[in-house]
């Protein structure tokens, strides 16, 4: 099975030392949140990542002092299945993190948890290699967290805010609560945070790699009238996008007309073929059109 662009950003996370045990509790915290199932009657950790997979019982031993009960089998091909289902072993994980097993109706970030900072680098690179995705950069920007519990991700949205500056974008997809972040250059330095930043110079490599191509090609095409009817649409709507910001209605969008704006503004050079792949999910080039024409009519209308 090939290695993807986010395998291998999590190959590397997992290199990351944890110096200290408290850092370990923090990194188990965040793969606890985000995994499979981490409830009174089981946990449960699903993963691809071969070095997540090698790192997971030696991480448990060290923060708890316990093994898990199942394991998936030596050369297993696929996805790996980690398990815990022994309940004295369960109550002592839960209890290390302020919760009662027998009484919690849902789960949050435990703050003392995370109160150092090495401690929430850990918990955040933990919550990425349980639940955590990052897009190859030759097909689009988008890195994701992804759990089922609201009040994490609620939680982890205001802690990815104190510590790197940025705020994520939010959104339920079959009751997944998913935080993600498109603009390149934020994905690198959230990547270097979680101790990937070879992953993350890849990402600023293959963005200078587009713009350096997209300006030979803009050259090369410039006296095709094609390509001047492009240039002039995509103008239209960068300007269309930047009036409707300041005149403060750009956030009152339709969460649709949004990504599209988004994806113009960040990729100016792109065809309507190349934006329509980068909606989540991908859209036809007439789809992705209109939603164009749709921000030139708004902006227009606010200027009459």
């Amino acid at each position: 099975m090939a290695i993807t662009f986010s395998g291998n950003a999590k190959a590397e996370m997992c290199r990351s030392n944890l110096a200290k045990s408290c850092c370990a509790m923090a990194q188990c915290f965040g793969i606890l949140l985000f995994c499979n199932s981490f409830r009174a009657d089981g946990i449960r950790i699903i993963t691809e990542s071969r070095e997540l997979g090698a790192m997971l019982p030696k991480l448990f031993k060290r923060a708890f002092g316990i093994a898990f009960d199942l394991l998936p089998e030596e050369n297993a091909t696929g996805k790996l299945n980690f398990q815990i289902t022994d309940r004295d072993k369960i109550h002592r994980i839960m209890s290390a993190y302020g919760f009662d097993a027998n009484d919690t109706l849902s789960l949050h970030i435990n703050l003392p948890v995370v109160e150092e900072d090495c401690c929430k680098a850990a918990f955040l690179r933990g919550a990425f290699l349980a639940g955590g995705s990052v897009t190859d950069p030759a097909k689009g920007y988008h890195l994701e967290f992804a759990t089922t519990h609201g009040s994490v991700a609620r939680e982890c949205n205001s802690l990815i805010q104190e510590v790197l500056g940025l705020q994520p974008k939010t959104a339920t997809r079959s009751g997944v609560c998913m935080l993600y972040v498109k603009q390149s250059d934020l994905i690198a330095d959230c990547l270097t945070y979680l101790g990937a930043p070879v992953a993350a110079m890849g990402i600023i490599e293959t963005k200078l790699e587009k713009e350096l191509n997209n300006n030979v090609n803009r050259r090369c095409n410039c006296d095709d009238a094609n390509t001047s009817k492009t240039v002039e649409a995509a103008q239209e709507q960068l300007s269309a996008i930047r009036t409707l910001q300041a005149q403060s209605r750009y956030q009152s969008l339709p969460v649709k007309l949004q990504q599209a704006a988004e994806a113009r503004l960040e990729n100016p050079e792109a065809s309507l073929m190349e934006l329509a792949a980068m909606m989540q999910p991908p859209i036809s080039k007439p789809a992705m059109n209109h939603r164009l024409q749709k921000l030139v009519q708004k902006a227009q209308e606010g200027t009459q």
